[in-house]
């Protein structure tokens, strides 16, 4: 019989037990931060209020930069990308009407090839019968 899937299971649970325990490093490195002394503290509030200062001066210099610059710039590209499109388009029109008349249609090509295949076929029937005639016995 298969044991081997049935011990697989069994031993499943066992290697998990096995696995090696979760110590309390984590827990006991965020009290031994805690436990710094309070000279570090500071220096972070310093470089906080540093980084508070900057974020300031870079969200005023983003205000007062013109909102203008971007949205005519944005204008010019669109107009440049409309004025490209209709070039497209007339290109295109202009090629469609160029483009010399089809002989065929698909329903008259697939006529024609139907027509060909058919007279192939009846000719090399013609020519595979040979040169003698056959007696044909069903007019007698």
């Amino acid at each position: 019989m298969r044991r081997l899937p049935l011990l697989a299971c069994l031993a499943l649970p066992l290697l998990a037990l096995a696995e090696e325990p979760v110590t309390e490093q984590p827990a006991q490195a965020a009290v031994q931060a805690s436990a710094q002394p309070p000279a570090a503290h500071p220096e972070l509030e310093q470089r906080l209020a540093d980084s508070e200062r900057q974020r300031a001066e870079l969200a005023a210099q983003l205000a007062a930069q013109p909102a203008q610059q971007d949205n005519s710039q944005d204008e010019a590209r669109i107009a440049r990308l409309t004025q490209e499109n209709q070039r497209l388009k007339l290109q295109l029109r202009e090629a469609q009407a160029n483009q010399p008349p089809r002989l065929l249609s698909e329903q008259q090509a697939w006529y024609v090839t139907g027509a060909g295949t058919a007279l192939l076929a009846f000719i090399l029937g013609m020519l595979s019968r040979g040169r003698r005639r056959s007696r044909r016995e069903w007019i007698n």
